[in-house]
């Protein structure tokens, strides 16, 4: 939950606002869908949504909002330079490894010495922990903390995917991707710098737009995964509608998150706004393919997504995040050895967890 919203909740007052967005739910009890058929409604012919989105949203058993939006991480890639170097979409971390070198080396070998192979989000905050549970969990480490709050961050896996992205650094990534963001990431994308880009969907507007450099020129993909056998594990990020408990109108608030989260509307915002649905039957619109074709390719990834442990940790879970992205930045930086690095961490989180008991 944000800081704003956190704020709005604390006022104890349904005056200003009754229903609100809600990106992260940490135990929330600030937001109550008021009716129990909700739960059911969201899971109604037409109006079906990932079931992943309904399990983020539901904490000790009560669904708290409903799914407004989709986002997951997502690879874009230049797709006009896989196909002159005759590559396929990689399937697996190292896959995406070894192409992302070929097609910079032969780019850098053809003048353009500023290419890069793969640019991602690196600087120590809440984007990297996405990114890097996405590294993890891909690769059968699991998600730092599991569903029932133990943590389960120090195994080989884990410390294998932190040392492949480690590996990253300096060979097909910039030493700035270690102060990238969203936006940072973009804009070398978007310039034509990179060949590979981990970023939410929002990436396909923005890189589309009349009158870009890579109009035509762009794929999107389910991100690779680290280990046989694993799904890709694009972090869960949707957008969702609540209802402030503090709220003087919950049935007119409800029935407004229940038109908004519907399917039409849905439809409707993907077409005009290009915002990804919830409304899993809305990926096969013929309509909605037309404004957004990667869709049809990216189905499973939505899916599939994973949540972030906010759930089982609660109110811990911003120390939490904060402790993650600082121990894998320091594992980027070279400063921490990732099998010492997961261990530390592991520990970090076990004193946490005794003294706030989640």
């Amino acid at each position: 939950m944000t800081a704003a919203l956190a704020a709005f909740a604390a006022a104890g007052t349904g005056a200003d606002a009754d229903a609100a967005t809600v990106k992260l739910f940490c135990g929330a009890t600030d937001y109550d869908l008021c009716s129990s058929a909700a739960e059911a409604w969201a899971k109604q012919s037409g109006n079906a949504v990932f079931p992943t989105t309904i399990d983020a949203a539901t904490i000790d058993g009560q669904l708290l909002a409903l799914p407004w939006y989709m986002d997951t991480g997502l690879i874009f890639y230049r797709k006009d330079l896989l196909e002159k170097y005759g590559k396929a979409v990689p399937k697996t971390w190292t896959e995406l490894t070894d192409t992302a070198k070929a097609v910079q080396d032969g780019e850098r070998k053809a003048g353009d010495a500023d290419m890069w192979g793969f640019v991602w989000q690196g600087k120590s905050y809440e984007g990297l922990t996405c990114d890097a549970i996405e590294w993890v969990a891909s690769t059968g480490g699991g998600t730092v903390i599991n569903a029932k709050g133990d943590v389960t961050i120090d195994n080989p896996k884990a410390a294998q995917a932190l040392a492949l992205a480690h590996g990253w650094v300096d060979t097909i990534s910039p030493q700035g991707v270690l102060g990238y963001d969203e936006e940072s990431s973009r804009a070398v994308f978007e310039s034509g710098k990179a060949v590979f880009l981990r970023n939410w969907p929002y990436v396909w507007g923005t890189s589309q737009a009349a009158g870009g450099a890579l109009v035509g020129k762009v794929g999107v993909a389910a991100l690779p995964v680290g280990a046989a056998g694993e799904k890709s594990s694009g972090c869960l990020g949707p957008a969702y509608l609540g209802v402030s408990k503090y709220s003087e109108n919950k049935e007119a608030a409800v029935s407004l998150i229940r038109y908004m989260t519907g399917a039409a509307d849905q439809k409707r915002r993907a077409i005009q706004g290009a915002y990804n649905p919830t409304v899993s039957a809305l990926y096969e619109d013929p309509e909605v393919l037309a404004k957004l074709p990667f869709l049809k390719d990216t189905q499973a990834a939505f899916a599939d997504s994973i949540a972030r442990p906010s759930a089982a940790t609660g109110a811990s879970y911003n120390r939490v995040s904060q402790a993650f992205s600082k121990s894998v930045h320091a594992v980027l930086t070279g400063d921490e050895q990732p099998d010492a690095a997961v261990a530390a961490l592991a520990k970090e989180l076990e004193r946490l967890r005794q003294r706030a008991k989640w």
